[in-house]
């Protein structure tokens, strides 16, 4: 089933998960408990992420997607990113995709890394969508930024390249993930008087470790609310304090955006099932209210 489709026919909050699969193949077992208790908490969908580098014929990604769709029967989305591949590479991997059974892929550029060179056919994630987009049958989603991607120039930059890709054919938006929320509503305000459209779904990542913390900051350039920072500073030296202060800040943060009125919630587990168990155990009762 295509992830547009849900949105519309679900009538209620939709509920999805990202993970991302191991590096080795033997390893693939291994992540079964993670997805045995991810498939009891009944998500929409589930988001698996892409790494460049290897080939439509060992890949990772796809055959977890697989698995996902053929044993747990949920709905996966492949993560396929451009900037390191060619145009024929991109049709190998959209050809294993669909032979796979898989009718959706997130749709990104890919981050630039010195050990996989980058090629010239997708730049852009926009250059990608309006590849595929003629050429196959995917519901295509897109990622967006609710403090504007890092290489952005500016805010209006970043809402005109967001509504091109729209244009192009991204069906469902999901979010980097944010610390505060008052920055994804203003985001969606100004996507919704640039004329976006499609569902936004924001994205959520629980920070239980301060080392982990500063890593996403240096990575997706999320700002840290001075409350948050005070959690931090407060119990980041005690892993255990520090689990339960981001979980509670995470389900806040949730139970916010529920309650204002998102079209789901789209939770980045880092495979961690305890994660997602206690996300969802704690909004179980309000997220179709």
């Amino acid at each position: 089933m295509k992830i547009s489709d849900i949105y519309k026919n679900k009538g209620k909050k939709i509920l999805s998960f990202e993970i991302f699969p191991p590096k080795k193949d033997d390893e693939l077992k291994n992540i079964e408990p993670t997805l045995d208790i991810l498939s009891e908490l009944k998500p929409d969908y589930i988001s698996v992420t892409f790494g460049a580098g290897g080939s439509s014929n060992n890949n990772k990604t796809i055959d977890l997607a697989r698995k996902i769709k053929e044993v747990y029967h949920i709905e996966p989305v492949v993560h396929l990113t451009g900037l390191a591949y060619s145009k024929q590479e991109i049709d190998e991997f959209a050809k294993a995709i669909a032979d796979a059974g898989i009718e959706n892929i997130l749709a990104l550029r890919g981050d630039i890394n010195p050990n996989v060179p980058s090629k010239n056919d997708f730049r852009y994630a926009s250059d990608l969508i309006e590849y595929l987009k003629p050429r196959t049958d995917f519901c295509i989603l897109g990622a967006c930024y609710p403090e504007d991607h890092p290489e952005s120039p500016n805010h209006v930059s970043e809402m005109h390249n967001l509504k091109h890709k729209v244009d192009l054919g991204a069906e469902v938006l999901l979010s980097q993930l944010f610390f505060d929320n008052s920055h994804f509503y203003a985001f969606e305000e100004d996507a919704r008087i640039a004329g976006i459209d499609v569902p936004i779904t924001p994205g959520i990542m629980p920070a239980i470790k301060a080392s982990q913390i500063q890593r996403m900051v240096n990575t997706c350039g999320a700002v840290l609310p001075e409350k948050f920072q005070k959690i931090i500073d407060k119990y980041g030296d005690n892993d255990e304090a520090m689990y339960d202060a981001g979980m509670v800040y995470a389900l806040n943060q949730i139970v916010d955006l529920l309650t204002t009125g998102v079209d789901g919630i789209h939770l980045y587990t880092m495979n961690n099932p305890k994660v997602a168990r206690t996300i969802c155990d704690g909004i179980k009762n309000i997220i179709n209210v």
